[in-house]
């Protein structure tokens, strides 16, 4: 009777521990869905991505709870792709400037001057169709596409000049991406690009070692690079686009309903993203001024470019857009172009 009672529980408690381990592996499995991105928690990007996040546990009662992981904590843009690559990260938000280094075709996100204005390009970024063409050449590199945020639209700050015209620019040593096409667009434009890592940018502009840096005006206040540069010129020349791309180990794990619940959560992370941005404009963190106020205030010359002014900077590029036209073919140029006026305004 004794060793009957030891047995059954001993299987009672074999069953309580299988039950914990099944439990435990369950819960590790959720809390291990990350999602990482390289921008600050007061940022748009960074809010639309916590929305996204708080979409997901909603529309799936929980069942997944992504973690967010702001400011780089998981490694830089480059690093984050190879995690979502290997598998050992599931989502991050990656700039198609470091995405085209995996997937080339990424890259005709940031042809400079591609974009006539903000509304065209939110228009041509929104349709369905170019998402589509573009996120068809992730999977292949193990990522799956499946919206956007972003960085802001790019501008160009300098100590030395007003900046109006592509001569103004020549001889100019810039800090840029350490990205092909923009090293390329610096290059057209007469300048010395230099790929040096964005946390030294402050510090190298400070000693002289560059002349400029080219980054959104609001990221240019924030992190006070307008504190050495008092030349901002508003050339809007690139949307600093992000990806939200999801490992395809982890995006096949998902159920159709889920999928479509994380398409939704990414439409939602842009909207936010775009909203807070706007916002931060006109409202900026702790003194709560404007962009513009603040310039006036701290003796910062901002340049906006007039139509011709602005043409001419596209005209100066064009030799980067004839190489990247021959690396990727017609059909996804034109295509790209084609969208672009379809949606322009």
């Amino acid at each position: 009777m004794k060793n009957r009672v030891m047995t059954n529980v001993r299987k009672l408690a074999c069953g309580v521990i299988g039950l914990a381990l099944v439990s435990g592996v369950a819960v590790s499995a959720q809390a291990s869905v990350k999602f990482g991105h390289v921008a600050p928690p007061f940022h748009g990007m960074s809010k639309g991505i916590d929305d996204f996040a708080a979409y997901v546990k909603e529309k799936t009662e929980g069942r997944i709870d992504i973690q967010t992981f702001p400011a780089g904590q998981l490694g830089g843009e480059r690093s984050m792709a190879e995690q979502v690559q290997s598998g050992t990260l599931q989502i991050a938000s990656i700039t198609t400037a470091v995405l085209q280094n995996f997937v080339p075709q990424a890259a005709i996100m940031d042809m400079p001057f591609i974009f006539p204005n903000r509304a065209t390009a939110y228009a041509t970024l929104d349709d369905q169709e170019v998402q589509e063409k573009i996120f068809s050449y992730f999977p292949k590199k193990g990522f799956v596409g499946i919206g956007w945020t972003e960085n802001e639209i790019r501008d160009f700050g300098n100590s030395k000049r007003p900046v109006r015209t592509p001569e103004d620019v020549k001889g100019l040593k810039v800090r840029v991406m350490n990205s092909p096409v923009f090293l390329d667009t610096f290059k057209a434009l007469g300048a010395s690009p230099v790929g040096i890592p964005f946390p030294e940018t402050y510090n190298a502009l400070q000693a002289g070692v560059i002349d400029a840096q080219e980054n959104p005006v609001l990221t240019m206040v924030l992190v006070k690079f307008t504190e050495v540069t008092k030349y901002v010129t508003m050339t809007q020349h690139s949307v600093t686009e992000c990806a939200i791309i999801v490992g395809i180990d982890y995006w096949e794990s998902l159920s159709d309903a889920d999928r479509q619940i994380f398409r939704e959560a990414a439409k939602i992370a842009t909207d936010t993203n775009r909203k807070v941005n706007a916002e931060l404009h006109n409202k900026l963190p702790k003194s709560e001024i404007s962009i513009e106020e603040y310039a006036k205030a701290n003796g910062v010359e901002v340049i906006h470019l007039t139509d011709a002014e602005r043409e001419s900077f596209r005209e100066a590029v064009q030799p980067v857009w004839d190489k990247y036209r021959k690396k990727f073919g017609d059909d996804l140029f034109d295509f790209m172009l084609d969208k672009i006026n379809e949606h322009k305004q």
